[in-house]
């Protein structure tokens, strides 16, 4: 598995180039200093997958998200269905506004894998690098934090785009802000559909698999040090 010519490289983010720091991306840092941790343990699995996916049902519908403002005033009402959905917690608005405002403002709640420290600025002597995300405006701000940003010259977030991966929607704006070709450009994701939709564009990709959940028939990397070999 070789590439060549490549000139631009765009990254999807969420398990490719970063995670959430409680392994929920719907958990909030802090949000044990706001919910009773006890009595949360003590809520059924199966009562909590069913409230998360109720708000869920929510925030998905919101298609069109452009800045942290509106971020925050939709992940108020996410967090009010999950309360309204687990009166147990006894979440009143005060608390939902705080849990709300953690995911929000909180630019630290997404670490990074370590690789990406050590490849990131290596990659970006040599190409252009950009972020293809479904997410939200907040992920920004993530970026920043983490002394990050500047190595991307082009930032595509679902939410501001106004859909989602794999639409063309979200590649397209991307090659047009970096002036390169499809056929000079590679994409990596940890989703094989979003990748399909990139090579129907004429760009081409690669499955970066962290969790080796994919089997054989689908060709991936499992880091980006293995990312750097491919493109040596």
């Amino acid at each position: 598995m070789k590439f060549n010519n490549i000139k631009a490289i765009l990254f999807d983010s969420g398990r490719v180039l970063n995670y959430p720091r409680t392994g929920n991306w719907f958990i909030s840092p802090r949000i044990y200093e706001f919910i009773d941790r006890d009595i949360f343990d003590r809520v059924k699995e199966l009562d909590i997958n069913r409230a998360f996916r109720k708000a869920y049902d929510y925030i998905e519908k919101q298609s069109l998200i452009i800045d942290r403002e509106q971020e925050y005033y939709h992940f108020r009402r996410f967090y009010r269905i999950f309360s309204d959905e687990l009166p147990i917690l006894n979440l009143d608005d005060e608390l939902v506004d705080m849990i709300a405002k953690d995911l929000v403002y909180n630019n630290r709640k997404y670490k990074f894998y370590d690789d990406v420290y050590e490849v990131i600025p290596k990659l970006y002597e040599r190409y252009e690098l950009g972020i293809v995300s479904d997410a939200w405006p907040s992920l920004l701000n993530v970026y920043e934090e983490a002394g990050l940003r500047d190595y991307f010259s082009t930032f595509i977030i679902s939410s501001i785009m106004g859909v989602t991966k794999p639409d063309k929607g979200m590649f397209i704006p991307a090659l047009e802000e970096l002036g390169i070709s499809p056929a000079q450009t590679l994409f990596i994701d940890d989703n094989y559909s979003n990748c399909q939709g990139a090579e129907e564009l004429g760009i081409n990709s690669i499955v970066l698999d962290r969790d080796k959940g994919y089997d054989e028939q689908v060709e991936s990397i499992s880091s980006l040090d293995e990312l750097v070999k491919i493109l040596d």
